[in-house]
């Protein structure tokens, strides 16, 4: 098959949308190296994250005519005129990786889109109102067009069918993993490297996100009160107007010691941060999926996640998950994980056993068989 996908997200954005491109994209051409794969993004980043899709001689990569990226056309040649584009150079599928596919759609092509999800209609309030209906607009105009739509969760499906009125039947849940980074276990040497360069405490829960309401850290500060003192919190995340909140409440509790923000730092420390943490906090209130869970799993770290989305996806049905307002709970949780070791490892064993679903190779397989399914 000759594939092609808008890849403007893989090439240009290094948080949630761009790994689950690149994660895909490489799992596909890993494990089903025989079809043709065009990546078609209206610019490029140089960023050691797409070297090797930028430099791999089994990838085709597209990006407009010079006089189109100096003219400010750019955004139509992607967004109005991929179809027609991509189907003229042989494609017979065109993925839209990101929520949306180009308004041109020759017969003859397929088209497929991954949602990730509609936070921006169930929390309208965390985002600009133009950029809601923007967003409003292209995954409307998405669900219409696209032959399949994948969804990375089963609340993204429900979202889909509530909000977009899609039906059932044009969607399929194909999960996503967590780059292999994850999965390697980082050497003492280089683990103390890490802690002395974020000056990480001796002993700390983690969390991993944007520090905004809907993260929820405030009801991690709660439970934080409540613990022994000799435990601490590592923040990992940009910030926003909601820090404002955590910070009174920091003050008011006298917990600044305790909590250590921080905003930056280098993707291929991460790792260490999680394999050195005692357990990771994730009480989101809502995601589309939850890939910090994925990536705390196989850093062999015990989570304790949200009820009320789709973290129970992430988790497993063996995980451990309090309600987001409840403090009380996530207290209890958090003092049984860090006292009793059993309890600890038995958690971890089943979470591991349960992100086996979330390999390269099965995702790859299920969103090929799409393809196939839709070429014949």
């Amino acid at each position: 098959m000759r594939i092609g996908f808008d890849a403007k997200r893989l090439f240009n954005n290094f948080t949630g949308l761009g790994n689950y491109s690149r994660f895909l994209v490489k799992a596909l051409m890993d494990h089903y190296p025989n079809h043709h794969y065009t990546l078609y993004s209206p610019k490029i980043k140089p960023h050691a994250d797409t070297k090797e899709f930028r430099v791999n001689p089994k990838l085709t990569v597209r990006t407009p005519p010079k006089w189109v990226k100096g003219s400010g056309f750019g955004s139509f040649w992607r967004s109005v005129n991929l179809g027609n584009i991509a189907f003229r150079e042989g494609a017979e599928v065109l993925h839209g990786l990101s929520n949306e596919l180009p308004v041109t759609k020759p017969k003859g092509l397929k088209t497929v889109v991954t949602v990730h999800d509609l936070i921006f209609i169930r929390f309208p309030e965390l985002y600009k109102k133009i950029d809601v209906a923007i967003y409003k607009k292209k995954l409307k105009r998405a669900c219409a067009s696209a032959d399949k739509i994948i969804a990375i969760s089963e609340q993204t499906s429900r979202d889909l069918q509530e909000f977009m009125h899609v039906d059932k039947d044009r969607i399929k849940v194909i999960y996503q993993g967590c780059n292999a980074i994850f999965k390697q276990s980082v050497i003492e040497s280089e683990r103390q490297k890490v802690k002395e360069k974020y000056n990480l405490p001796a002993r700390y829960l983690l969390s991993v996100g944007t520090l905004e309401p809907r993260k929820n850290a405030l009801l991690i500060l709660q439970a934080l009160k409540q613990l022994p003192t000799e435990v601490e919190l590592v923040l990992i995340g940009r910030q926003t107007s909601y820090q404002k909140i955590l910070d009174r409440f920091i003050r008011e509790n006298s917990l600044a010691p305790r909590v250590h923000f921080i905003q930056t730092l280098d993707f291929t420390d991460l790792p260490a941060i999680y394999q050195q943490a005692e357990v990771f906090v994730y009480p989101s209130r809502f995601e589309g999926f939850g890939i910090p869970i994925i990536e705390a799993i196989h850093s062999r770290v015990p989570v304790i996640a949200a009820t009320g989305s789709c973290l129970e996806e992430a988790g497993g049905p063996d995980g451990i998950y309090v309600n987001p307002d409840d403090a009380v709970s996530l207290v209890e949780e958090i003092n049984k994980m860090i006292s009793d070791n059993v309890h600890r490892e038995t958690k971890i064993g089943k979470g591991l056993a349960h992100v086996q679903q979330f390999e390269p190779a099965q995702i790859a397989k299920e969103v090929i068989d799409v393809y196939k399914e839709l070429t014949g």
